[in-house]
């Protein structure tokens, strides 16, 4: 028997090892960041339309995963033409639940800026799924010391948009003029500076409207459809409603309170 060479032997094993070996995964491309078109062509679908809020305030009994994702349901049997969601474990569950663009926030706390406070929270809403990011745009100092014009630039780098929560017309033309891609008149009356009504702020859509170019979204104490549509008589591309939809336990104590007698 001829004796087999060691080394040749050596090269045979290596060579198999090294064809069984399977190719590396390959390397996800980066998102690219949202383009003109892409703002563009989110924002037609929303013209005109309802953005259905789907939050619950922490100790609400409606505060739990699933049933916010069957809220969103509700909302797209409804008619509704986009979803507002908190927390990046909701935002990723009703993304993969609907088939309609998810506006993504992470409220971190109660005090000063807290909607989306910071980059982090921002691309870990973006990270969720989330076609577009919502987040406070006042003149307040922000908790990580960012601008909010950083945050977009990160934003927007992860292949998302921005919807900028104001309470102010200056503060919707800064975040205009920054790079958000929506204004909403969200944080009126609930930031110092701004009127403290029962309705919506549609004076200051009305003034939105007529100063920047971006879609301007009527968000804040929207109760019933007639305020809705008057929104958009005064200059809103969209009308984001909450409470008055998706929160019974608000719902309840409006009509308790109602029928309570001295």
């Amino acid at each position: 028997m001829t004796a087999q060479d060691p080394t040749a032997a050596r090269r045979t094993t290596d060579a198999q090892e090294t064809t069984n070996t399977p190719p590396p995964a390959p390397v996800p491309e980066p998102s690219p960041a949202p383009g003109p078109a892409s703002a563009r062509e989110l924002a037609d679908s929303l013209r005109g339309r309802l953005i259905v809020s789907c939050q619950a305030p922490p100790g609400d009994p409606m505060r739990e995963t699933g049933t916010l994702v069957r809220l969103a349901r509700s909302a797209v049997a409804g008619g509704g033409a986009a979803i507002r969601a908190n927390e990046p474990e909701v935002v990723a569950a009703i993304v993969a639940a609907v088939d309609l663009p998810v506006i993504g926030l992470w409220k971190d706390g109660d005090e000063g800026v807290y909607i989306t406070p910071t980059v982090r929270h921002a691309l870990a809403v973006a990270g969720a799924g989330a076609a577009v990011v919502a987040a406070d745009a006042t003149d307040r100092p922000r908790p990580d010391g960012s601008s909010f014009a950083e945050l977009v630039t990160a934003v927007h780098g992860a292949g998302a948009l921005v919807m900028a929560d104001v309470a102010t017309l200056a503060e919707g033309v800064a975040a205009a003029a920054q790079g958000a891609d929506f204004v909403s008149t969200t944080l009126s009356g609930y930031v110092p500076g701004s009127p403290e009504q029962t309705g919506p702020d549609l004076d200051l859509v009305a003034a939105l409207a007529a100063a920047i170019d971006v879609p301007v979204v009527a968000e804040g104490r929207v109760n019933t459809p007639e305020e809705a549509a008057e929104a958009l008589d005064r200059g809103a591309h969209s009308v984001v409603v909450g409470t008055a939809i998706t929160a019974p336990t608000a719902l309840t104590a409006r009509f308790v309170a109602g029928l309570t007698r001295p």
